[in-house]
């Protein structure tokens, strides 16, 4: 029985893995901005086991909340899942800064730092750290600049991580998801920072967040370093490398009624 700590868990593929970690008959530590949603899933899964902890994911107070309850609570920490994050639907030239900045924020800046901070945590059980990158930091998505860079850099600087923290004994799995069917995208924000009034273009098949939670926790167990679970994106990141200009005529086409 592990303890599992999971960020942005009171929907989509947080959700998804606080179930299936549930399932199996982990510990929990369940945190969201959303505090009453968090509540009801607490509530839901309704056992002294689990424990949830609202707050926003950039405030390095949370953090110390979380790692405190960790110690305090349940003794230790065996896997991090830094899950939370949120995207943004708005042509670069058209969006206010402070999208850019609150996307990189949630999406690059908080799982860093939380990772780092519990690093004496899962050095103690020889643990696993888990990042939801995508496949938008591999290849450029019309109307997601921000998204784009904070996947980018998320990307870098745990692929980086990975090597260093490999001497302690940890694990590093990065996810590289393509389109899932989770609120992130429902609640994407517009360029001006409110929901975007538009729908979303897609490139590949949408999965469920429950398929790419079984396929997350396979990973962790396999000690896998990536997973590209979607074959459909994967092979467009290698369009994108390979033939540039093709990629950019075939996801202009994709993406017109988001340029607008």
């Amino acid at each position: 029985m592990s303890v599992v700590l999971i960020t942005g868990a009171a929907s989509g593929l947080g959700w998804a893995l606080a179930r299936a970690c549930h399932a199996r008959g982990d510990q929990l530590l369940l945190t969201d901005i959303d505090a009453n949603g968090l509540a009801a899933r607490v509530a839901e899964l309704g056992e002294a086991r689990v424990l949830g902890i609202a707050g926003d994911i950039c405030d390095p107070e949370l953090h110390r909340a979380l790692l405190q309850a960790c110690r305090e609570h349940f003794g230790r920490l065996d896997v991090l899942l830094n899950n939370a994050g949120i995207t943004h639907r708005s042509p670069t030239v058209q969006t206010d800064p402070a999208v850019f900045r609150k996307v990189m924020a949630v999406d690059y800046h908080a799982p860093l730092e939380l990772t780092l901070s519990a690093l004496p945590l899962l050095c103690e059980s020889r643990g696993q750290v888990a990042a939801i990158g995508s496949m938008a930091g591999w290849m450029p998505v019309l109307g997601r600049a921000g998204y784009c860079a904070a996947k980018s850099a998320l990307s870098q600087a745990f692929e980086v991580l990975r090597a260093e923290i490999a001497r302690d004994g940890l694990h590093l799995l990065m996810v590289y998801p393509s389109f899932l069917d989770t609120p992130i995208d429902r609640n994407a924000l517009g360029a001006d920072g409110k929901p975007a009034g538009h729908a979303r273009s897609t490139i590949g098949r949408i999965r469920g967040a429950d398929w790419m939670a079984g396929e997350i926790l396979k990973g962790l167990e396999q000690r896998r370093e990536r997973l590209f679970p979607d074959r459909g994106s994967w092979l467009a990141s290698l369009l994108w490398r390979l033939a540039p200009s093709l990629y950019y005529r075939k996801m202009s086409q994709r993406f017109a009624g988001e340029m607008g």
